[in-house]
């Protein structure tokens, strides 16, 4: 039995939206008149083939869409897939003490949660790098504990391959003993594949401490510190 399967109509599109393969339609169309031909094997006659393609005084204006429609698949733009954008979360569950006043100490961290492309260096556990050069979104905080009486200054500032960023520092003032305070800044910071952040702090008195704290029931763990970055530039 002659197969006549007619070329499908012009608003029939070659690929299919939904998968990215060419359409049922299409491929049915082709598939059959590649049988025609003798699936590469054996050789067929015009006749044959004018019964396969249906052909009708239209047909050279449904050769000239089929050629339109081979020529915009041809020059379509390939469909964008974006990379998956970078992030780290970080915090430590023990509390992070000076042993001397104003000397600059870098915050480590010992727990990561919900990471991609962001790391904790596990040879030194204060270097947070990247493997994609962007910009990242830093943003930390801290709770900050007086064990003694008195004024104490805590000062924290971000630090990127060993160098102090230029107007990164910020100075808080906590009073007394036990005078706990909460501490958080945001900073954007421009990083490349093995570049490594930290985190530093400096005292006037060492009494003035990170705290980290155990779960208290309704209330949960406080860490001493958390810090995330999260790419905002590719």
């Amino acid at each position: 039995m002659a197969n006549i399967t007619n070329i499908p109509a012009p608003r029939v599109p070659f690929i299919d939206e939904r998968t990215g393969l060419i359409s049922r339609e299409w491929f049915r169309f082709l598939n059959n008149q590649f049988v025609l031909t003798g699936s590469g094997t054996t050789a067929t006659s015009i006749a044959d083939l004018e019964v396969g393609l249906g052909l009708s005084p239209d047909t050279d204006d449904v050769t000239a869409v089929l050629q339109s429609e081979i020529q915009a698949l041809q020059i379509a733009p390939t469909r964008y897939e974006p990379n998956p954008v970078n992030y780290g979360q970080f915090y430590d569950t023990t509390t992070q003490t000076a042993a001397a006043i104003n000397t600059a100490y870098a915050m480590t961290f010992n727990t990561s949660s919900n990471r991609y492309g962001v790391y904790i260096d596990p040879a030194n556990t204060s270097h947070v790098k990247v493997t994609r050069p962007a910009v990242y979104n830093m943003q930390f905080s801290l709770q900050l504990d007086k064990t003694s009486g008195g004024v104490g200054l805590f000062y924290v500032w971000g630090r990127i391959n060993g160098v102090d960023i230029p107007y990164s520092a910020s100075q808080a003032r906590i009073q007394g003993n036990n005078a706990e305070i909460f501490v958080a800044a945001n900073l954007f910071v421009s990083m490349s594949n093995g570049d490594y952040f930290q985190l530093m702090w400096s005292v006037d008195d060492t009494s003035v401490q990170i705290l980290a704290t155990a779960a208290a029931p309704p209330v949960p763990a406080i860490p001493s510190v958390i810090l995330t970055m999260t790419q905002v530039y590719i």
